[in-house]
C-alpha cells in the first residue's frame, strides 16, 4: 500500500468513495489525520489515513463533459436574439461595445479561487479576485466593494453542516454559513438595492434561507448537497450577460448549473448586461 502524501488526490472509504479530495496537509499525531480540500465540491474534511483510498494521479476529479456542455450553452446562448435585438444596437451601421457585468469573487479557499478565476477568463466575463478567509469576510467586505465598486458579487468558500444529525435551521451546525450571512448583512449596509449590487453566496450545504435573507440574490444549498467550484462562477457569467433591461430566466440559470436547483436557489434579477458607443478597448474591464 502506498503512503498518502500531501498533494495526493484521494477518496474516503467510510463514505463510499463518494468525493475526490486532494490532501492539504497531514498533521501527524497518535493517529495520523489528514485535512482534505474537495476537487470540485467546495467542501474541508479530515480523514484518518488509513481511511484514505490513494487515487491515480490521471484520474479526472471533475466531470469534463458536463463542464463543456455547460459552457457550449452558454456560448450559444450569446448568439441568441435576446442580446443581438437589443433596443441599442437597432440602428443600422453603427458599431457598438459589449460591456458585460464586472465580478469581484471573494474566496475563502485560494486552490478554488483559481479554479474559478481561469474559468471567468474563459468566459470572457470580467473580475477581480480576491482570497480572503472565511471568518474575516465580513469585516473586509465594504472596504473591498468601495475599492473594486463591482456589478456582481461572489461570496464563497467551504462550508458544510457540521454533523450529520445537526440540526439545518441554526447556524451554529455549520462551519462557515455565518459568516456569509453577515458577509452579505454588511455588503446590504454598502448597497442595499438588489439590482444594484447583485450577490451570490454561500458554499456547500450553506444555510440557503438565511443567505437570502440577509440580502442574496442568489445562494446555495436549498437541499443541503454538496455544490460545485464552478456552479459560482456560471450564475455569475449569467448575469453578467443578462441585458439589464431583462430578468434573468431562473429555471434556465438553474438548469446551466452542476448542481442544479438543488444546489444553488435565488430570486428574480435583473441582468448587468449593457452595449456602448463608440467602441474603445478595455472599457468594459475592472
Amino acid at each position: 500500500m502506498m503512503a498518502v502524501e500531501v498533494g495526493d488526490m484521494v477518496t474516503r472509504r467510510s463514505y463510499g468513495k463518494d468525493i475526490v479530495f486532494y490532501v492539504r496537509r497531514i498533521v501527524y499525531s497518535e493517529k495520523p489525520i489528514a485535512q482534505l480540500i474537495g476537487a470540485n465540491v467546495r467542501l474541508f474534511a479530515d480523514s484518518p489515513l488509513d481511511d484514505l483510498i490513494l487515487m491515480d494521479y490521471r484520474s479526472k476529479p471533475a466531470n469534463p463533459s458536463a463542464i463543456k456542455s455547460i459552457i457550449s450553452q452558454i456560448m450559444l446562448q450569446r448568439t441568441k436574439p435576446s442580446i443581438k435585438s437589443h433596443r441599442r444596437i437597432e440602428a443600422a451601421g453603427f458599431e457598438y461595445m459589449p460591456l458585460p457585468g464586472k465580478v469581484l469573487h471573494i474566496d475563502g479557499e485560494e486552490h478554488y479561487l483559481e479554479q474559478c478565476l481561469n474559468l471567468y477568463k474563459n468566459l470572457n466575463v470580467p473580475v477581480i479576485g480576491l482570497h480572503i478567509p472565511e471568518s474575516v469576510q465580513p469585516d473586509k467586505i465594504r472596504t473591498v466593494l468601495a475599492e473594486y465598486n463591482p456589478d456582481i458579487l461572489v461570496i464563497t468558500g467551504h462550508d458544510g453542516l457540521l454533523r450529520k444529525q445537526s440540526n439545518r435551521d441554526f447556524l451554529i451546525h455549520y462551519r462557515s454559513s455565518q459568516y456569509f450571512v453577515e458577509t452579505v448583512k454588511q455588503a446590504r449596509l454598502y448597497d442595499s438595492n438588489r439590482d444594484g449590487l447583485v450577490i451570490i453566496a454561500g458554499a456547500c450545504q450553506s444555510h440557503f434561507e438565511r443567505l437570502i435573507e440577509a440580502g442574496a440574490n442568489f445562494a446555495t444549498a436549498p437541499e443541503r448537497v454538496m455544490v460545485h467550484c464552478f456552479d459560482p462562477v456560471f450564475v455569475a457569467e449569467k448575469l453578467a450577460y443578462t441585458p439589464f433591461t431583462q430578468v434573468v430566466n431562473l429555471p434556465e440559470l438553474f438548469h446551466a448549473t452542476i448542481s442544479g436547483k438543488d444546489g444553488i436557489g435565488g430570486i428574480e434579477t435583473r441582468g448587468k448586461f449593457r452595449y456602448g458607443y463608440p467602441p474603445v478597448n478595455n472599457l468594459g474591464t475592472v
